[in-house]
């Protein structure tokens, strides 16, 4: 399996550390984490008779704590996907209000450390925590983008890149420390002959200048980016000039968000960022017989998206004064090849660099019901089953191994979710 965290950034991180405060990873000191009443709780239990064929057993008895060994003080921390397991579109899943509920307290702010992290990467920060309102307060300093570990990536924010998504293209760019993006829609603007497709372009002109690429999500004209970027990857930065077989390795390209499909509104799950990476990947394999490389992929599953996400954790917990060392992290999501994938690749980190590192020692895997996870479908037992494609959803770059695939919880709904683990952590809040 390809290292998706550099040294260089692992060295950033050692340092992002030994100074951890709200200030450091771009939390306001004076922001406001925006808490419960227990009035029963259903007991989800997860039996397997096999890894592939799970089944969820619920039984309606009220939680009973009991006066000795409960904690008022989290030792534990959440992070919740958001599509499929929040919303659906701009949809609320109604489970979501009631698990805020019981997370925040009436002051409006948070019982336990929450970060909200979600491969979308098409909008700021800000926007999508407002789109989050519905359910409760929500600072921007929860809401982590699949893009928000470029932030670490200083050596690229005085260069100049190429930025291919949707939406505020050049704020998301900017506010993330790039100094000098560049758009598609602008190159396309300045070099009107690279996109054939479009015969009502005419030409100008535009100075040259050596790129790396940045891949926030999926465009809106896919073959339009899709050629532009080639253009910019067979020419070292140049497009216009001949493609030449010299330029490999090629500039840098660092992608965020590979799931290959999401949910919204429809019925069926959405082509996502995944299958744009497809495309692109294939596309240059198919010119040049080479494959195409990344400097980063970062997004879930990406271990390094984890490890910015436990920071964000441990400075709530800083910030709230809690002083209990956060020992287990809680990744809800919808998604087995992102969102579980991703948590128990970051849970199988030995144990001795979790406690060298000071980070948490676990992080479990807790998959709901409400989004792209299908119980109907089952996992393949077989790694040689991983090379098809309508199995394996995962990118290219990640070995299939069905232990990273095997949730270690299963429920119904981010509620019941919240519930499990409240239980599971003997947590009784003030």
């Amino acid at each position: 399996m390809l290292d998706f965290v550099p040294a260089w950034f692992n060295n950033s991180f050692l340092a992002l550390q030994s100074s951890l405060c709200p200030c450091s990873l771009g939390l306001s000191p004076s922001s406001s984490f925006p808490s419960l009443s227990f009035s029963g709780l259903t007991q989800f239990q997860l039996l397997t008779s096999s890894k592939a064929d799970r089944v969820i057993h619920v039984s309606n008895s009220s939680r009973i704590f009991a006066s000795a060994g409960l904690s008022v003080l989290p030792s534990f921390g959440f992070l919740f996907d958001i599509d499929g397991v929040l919303v659906r579109g701009k949809t609320p899943i109604p489970a979501a209000k009631r698990a805020f509920q019981k997370l925040v307290n009436s002051q409006g702010q948070f019982l336990v450390p929450v970060v909200f992290v979600t491969n979308a990467g098409n909008c700021l920060r800000q926007k999508k925590a407002d789109q989050l309102s519905h359910l409760l307060g929500i600072s921007q300093d929860q809401v982590m983008m699949s893009h928000s570990p470029l932030r670490m990536f200083k050596r690229y924010h005085e260069k100049c890149v190429l930025v291919s998504g949707q939406g505020p293209l050049l704020d998301i760019a900017q506010d993330l420390g790039f100094c000098q993006p560049i758009t598609i829609d602008t190159l396309r603007e300045k070099r009107p002959l690279l996109d054939a497709v479009d015969h009502d372009r005419r030409p100008s002109i535009l100075v040259s200048a050596h790129f790396s690429v940045v891949l926030f999500g999926e465009p809106v004209r896919w073959e339009t980016s899709l050629q532009l970027i080639i253009d910019v990857l067979l020419t070292s930065g140049y497009p216009g000039n001949p493609y030449g077989q010299e330029n490999y390795p090629h500039i840098p390209v660092l992608a965020c968000n590979m799931d290959l499909m999401w949910v919204a509104e429809a019925q069926s799950p959405r082509f996502g960022h995944g299958t744009f990476m497809v495309c692109l990947e294939n596309i240059y394999k198919k010119i040049t017989g080479k494959e195409l490389k990344y400097e980063a992929l970062m997004g879930k599953p990406s271990r390094l998206t984890y490890q910015y996400a436990e920071h964000l954790i441990r400075a709530q917990a800083l910030q709230r004064s809690w002083e209990q060392p956060i020992l287990t992290l809680y990744a809800v999501g919808d998604n087995l090849m992102t969102d579980v994938y991703g948590a128990n690749l970051q849970g199988s980190k030995p144990r001795i660099q979790a406690k060298v590192s000071g980070a948490a020692a676990h992080c479990k895997s807790v998959l709901v019901c409400t989004g792209v996870y299908n119980p109907h479908n089952e996992v393949p037992l077989d790694t040689r089953d991983s090379i098809t494609e309508t199995v394996f959803h995962g990118h290219r770059d990640f070995r299939f191994d069905p232990g990273l695939v095997e949730p270690d919880h299963i429920v119904p709904d981010v509620d019941a979710a919240v519930d499990l683990v409240f239980q599971l952590e003997n947590f009784a809040p003030n």
